[in-house]
């Protein structure tokens, strides 16, 4: 783990109330459309999308689609009745996808800072009940600041997931953020979130520039210090979905930043009670969650098929005990504790990948070769 920067002091950092305006300024009145960006860490691709969720897109209000900046497409599976809040929800675009998929008896929670991007959400609201064939709303937004949810009235274990996309880097105080989104989840309950982070901690110039600040750079988390915050708030260390490189379409910026690279990843962290944890364990998928029925790409360390025998550590042993996840698989003790046993290097265990810039590497590297009956070929293990 990497020492924190030794030059953050206090007095060269620009103040809360300071980047709270600036960002408010910058998507409110700067920003009017996504091609006003100046990079990319606000577009950048994210996993195949299935048909429903193309589907539930394509009934999103133009405008609400305009005003969307997100760096990803934050869609955790098992969302039927489910109550969701999304932290940033700007215009409200994933808010009302999310309508969609957990359907009239779940619920959708939208909060942002910046009163122009609620407006916009707001106006919708009716439109798009109507459009769903909804009886009544099951979407509501709010003014007010993730990093005090208590503000606009949202009360502890609450909610079944909570999202974010690409707006913590936009927080003065990660930890807080994690802190409330920890306490307004029910046990079990999990935070499903894309964000934008480096491969190191950021220089004062950076962190000082107004426009990396609105274009969620400035901000952005030394990826280890994740982990480091997740485990003090108390979540299970973090699951890497997928990750995706951040490119700078300008010379400025790319003068000020330097040799510093970011990255747009997807995580997923889990409110597990104590009560759920246990030793490692064997897990079959019994399949049918809806667009993943035969196989649910749970992380980049961990695929499940239906009907396979999938070892997994105590920590996923535990997520998937507590979780919504639960009924969907048969979990019993046993496996090796550490270990993901996948891949065709059978008693080779391979270790997690947690880096998402290792695993940008290792998707742009070739794939291991596999000989016959899954062994290993010359140019795996």
């Amino acid at each position: 783990m990497a020492a924190p920067c030794k030059d953050c002091t206090p007095q060269d950092q620009i103040s809360q109330d300071q980047i709270h305006h600036e960002v408010q300024d910058y998507y409110g009145r700067v920003l009017q459309k996504s091609q006003d960006l100046k990079t990319n860490a606000c577009i950048t691709p994210t996993r195949p999308v299935p048909k429903a969720v193309r589907d539930a897109l394509q009934r999103v209000h133009e405008e609400v689609v305009a005003r969307y900046y997100g760096c990803g497409l934050i869609i955790p599976e098992c969302l039927a009745s489910c109550r969701v809040l999304d932290l940033g929800s700007g215009s409200g675009r994933d808010c009302y996808m999310l309508s969609q998929l957990v359907g009239e008896q779940g619920h959708v929670t939208g909060i942002d800072m910046t009163e122009a991007q609620v407006e916009v959400a707001k106006k919708h609201i009716a439109y798009h009940m109507e459009k769903f064939g909804y009886q009544k709303p099951n979407v509501e937004f709010f003014q007010g600041y993730m990093e005090n949810l208590g503000d606009v009235g949202l009360t502890d274990e609450s909610y079944d997931i909570v999202i974010s996309n690409c707006v913590i880097n936009l927080a003065p105080d990660k930890r807080a953020v994690l802190q409330e989104a920890y306490r307004v989840l029910k046990p079990g309950g999990e935070m499903y979130f894309s964000d934008v982070y480096a491969n190191q901690h950021l220089s004062e110039a950076v962190r000082k520039h107004r426009v990396l600040w609105g274009e969620c750079l400035t901000g952005a988390l030394f990826w280890r210090d994740l982990y480091s915050i997740a485990k003090e708030v108390g979540f299970s260390p973090p699951c890497l979905v997928t990750a995706s490189p951040i490119t700078v379409s300008n010379k400025e910026l790319e003068r000020i930043i330097g040799d510093c690279c970011f990255v747009s990843a997807t995580y997923r962290l889990f409110k597990v009670p104590g009560s759920s944890r246990a030793g490692p364990g064997q897990v079959i998928y019994n399949g049918g969650i809806v667009g993943h029925e035969r196989e649910l790409v749970f992380d980049a360390n961990f695929t499940f098929k239906e009907g396979e025998v999938v070892d997994v550590d105590a920590e996923m042993a535990a997520i998937l005990r507590s979780s919504r996840f639960a009924e969907k698989f048969l979990i019993q003790a046993g496996g090796t504790d550490g270990a993901v046993a996948q891949g065709c290097c059978h008693g080779k265990m391979k270790e997690k990948i947690c880096d998402p810039f290792l695993l940008l590497q290792q998707r742009a590297a070739p794939a291991p070769a596999c000989g016959a009956a899954g062994t290993c070929g010359l140019q795996g293990c």
